[in-house]
């Protein structure tokens, strides 16, 4: 005889209706069996309205409609630009509400620390989504790798081709993405798994390279280096995603994931775990700040 699970399921608001929220995190969080989708809050009524009727939720709009969702929730996910992302998680750890943040919490290391020191502070359980460290595939991998002792060096290069010619990506109107670039962007994602294999970084070089092509090189605490490419302009025939390991025992290349969706699942798992434990997150606010500190620095470099 097996006994129920009582637990009741964890209740997750999502602020934004745009793109990232209608393909990935609403019908993720509407399908999970351990959620409640809580709300939708948009900035336009008519937006949180459609999605909100699409996944069997309430609609919310206004200032006082973030209140008001938070109110009905006990975790938030955000789909916001960064930068309107760190204020409003700032406000939602105040209200007690745990924090399910996209990469980079912020474009600035102020920001990024507003919000880690409001969810320490709130006692409130946060998680950033770095894909590669949540989808099955990739995370088990990396977890193998970190365990492995003489990595010398890494090649990571994520190069997307979101503004080149005859893109038709709706995260190409994205205003933030294409002021910042691929190394805000996509900098989290490859930093999240170089960080996690080979240890933190201790020196950081960055160079502009083509368009909005930036080019790393990092030094890490257990003496391996790495280099980094990251762009959202690539020619369509050379974007792609490739990490590689080099060290004592040979070459390790990540492997391909099933896609955002998945990873995100993931990512609730992983929030729903700390919430559940009070054991942070690898990838919680703090590590966001760090990211953002980095991106900042390589930044400020590149010119």
């Amino acid at each position: 005889m097996t006994t129920a699970d009582t637990t009741p399921p964890l209740r997750i608001g999502l602020l934004g209706t745009g793109p990232w929220a209608r393909n990935t995190q609403a019908p993720a969080l509407a399908a999970h069996p351990g959620v409640e989708l809580s709300g939708v809050w948009g900035r336009r009524a008519e937006a949180a309205d459609a999605l909100a009727t699409a996944h069997g939720t309430r609609a919310y709009t206004g200032e006082e409609g973030i209140d008001a969702l938070l109110e009905a929730s006990d975790a938030v996910a955000f789909a916001l630009p960064p930068d309107v992302q760190a204020p409003l998680a700032v406000r939602a750890a105040e209200a007690g509400c745990h924090l399910l943040m996209d990469k980079p919490v912020a474009t600035t290391v102020a920001g990024a620390r507003a919000v880690a020191e409001a969810a320490e502070k709130a006692s409130v359980a946060s998680v950033v989504f770095c894909t590669l460290r949540f989808a099955p595939e990739t995370s088990a991998w990396i977890a193998e790798q970190a365990a492995v002792d003489g990595w010398f060096t890494a090649r990571a290069q994520w190069l997307g081709s979101l503004y080149a010619a005859g893109s038709d990506s709706e995260y190409a109107d994205s205003p933030w993405r294409r002021d910042k670039g691929g190394l805000w962007d996509v900098g989290p994602h490859a930093l999240s798994v170089l960080i996690r294999v080979l240890g933190d970084v201790e020196h950081l070089t960055a160079a502009a390279g083509p368009a909005d092509t930036t080019h790393l090189i990092l030094r890490h605490t257990s003496g391996a280096s790495s280099t980094v490419t990251l762009g959202l302009s690539a020619p369509p025939g050379a974007a792609g995603v490739e990490i590689e390991l080099r060290g004592e025992r040979g070459t390790a290349s990540i492997p391909g994931w099933a896609g955002a969706e998945t990873a995100f699942r993931g990512a609730v798992d992983a929030l729903a775990e700390a919430v559940r434990t009070g054991v942070p997150h690898a990838c919680d606010a703090r590590f966001g700040l760090h990211l953002t500190e980095l991106l900042a620095a390589a930044e400020e470099q590149a010119g």
